[in-house]
């Protein structure tokens, strides 16, 4: 059974407080009355989340929480007190991010990047702020032009920062920002550099692609751009119609259309070509 985490239970016996779990080797954890549906079975599985509740007790959620052990997430500080400040993961008990565990002081309802790691002292979940301590700066397994998952915090002057993959750390600097993105953000992105000190250049866009598509791709893109990202015009338009609205064969065009859907850069509908909301190529 691990704290922290989504676990597929064993549903064994009921209780006056609700039903006790099991896992693989006969740990048992409580699933309270709250979260008691009325498919639940004996024998039958069931996904919960595992974390110690308001009395520090390992206890079970069907609730899925903002973030998991040793993951990245950005959230909204609910309040702070001696102890530390105390953050929104979805969960009825707050998760805290004690005062060692933060870069600089935490003020009620701002909005942070944490790591969620275990206490070693007291075995509980907590938070981090000190993202540097949690992100990798050597043995990069990325390269230039891999597509990666980005979660997007802290704008600077540069840019905005991104923890990549929910291990390393990377900037999107402002002069590639061609759409509105926000910090807490979850997009996808590719690496245009590994730096030597460990931290990663990206893009929203593919690397090299619009230098690397030919010139009727390149007539497609810029007529979608010009034209609010649609065009009316699908494998069934006559000859004629693309001729006129794009100045392309119709041959040319079936395969500008297909370089771009296999780039997910278009989708394709009944009623024509829609340029996809996450793609501003520059022109």
């Amino acid at each position: 059974m691990e704290l922290g985490k989504i676990n597929i239970l064993t549903i064994v016996r009921p209780t006056e407080y609700g039903y006790f779990l099991e896992d693989e080797e006969g740990n048992e954890v409580l699933l309270p009355n709250a979260y008691v549906t009325e498919d639940i079975k004996i024998q039958g599985k069931i996904e919960v989340f595992i974390y110690n509740d308001s009395e520090d007790r390992i206890t079970a959620t069907t609730l899925t929480p903002y973030v998991q052990l040793e993951e990245f997430a950005y959230l909204q500080v609910k309040e702070v007190n001696n102890f530390g400040a105390f953050m929104d993961w979805g969960l009825p008990k707050d998760l805290l991010v004690p005062f060692s565990e933060q870069k600089r002081k935490i003020e009620k309802g701002e909005w942070h990047l944490i790591f969620m790691l275990k206490d070693e002292m007291t075995d509980r979940l907590i938070g981090s702020t000190r993202i540097n301590d949690y992100v990798y700066f050597d043995d990069i397994d990325v390269k230039r032009g891999d597509e990666v998952d980005l979660l997007l915090f802290n704008k600077t002057e540069l840019g905005i920062n991104a923890i990549v993959n929910n291990m390393y750390k990377g900037l999107i600097f402002k002069s590639d920002i061609h759409k509105s993105i926000k910090p807490g953000d979850k997009i996808k992105g590719y690496v245009k550099k590994v730096r030597d000190d460990g931290k990663i250049d990206l893009s929203l866009n593919p690397i090299g692609f619009r230098q690397s598509i030919d010139k009727n791709t390149a007539i497609l893109i810029d007529t979608l751009k010009a034209n609010n990202g649609f065009l009316k015009l699908t494998d069934k338009s006559s000859p004629e119609d693309i001729n006129r609205i794009l100045g392309l064969s119709k041959k040319a065009f079936k395969r500008a259309v297909g370089n771009l859907y296999k780039n997910k850069i278009i989708s394709l509908s009944s009623n024509g070509i829609k340029l996809q909301n996450n793609w501003h190529l520059k022109k």
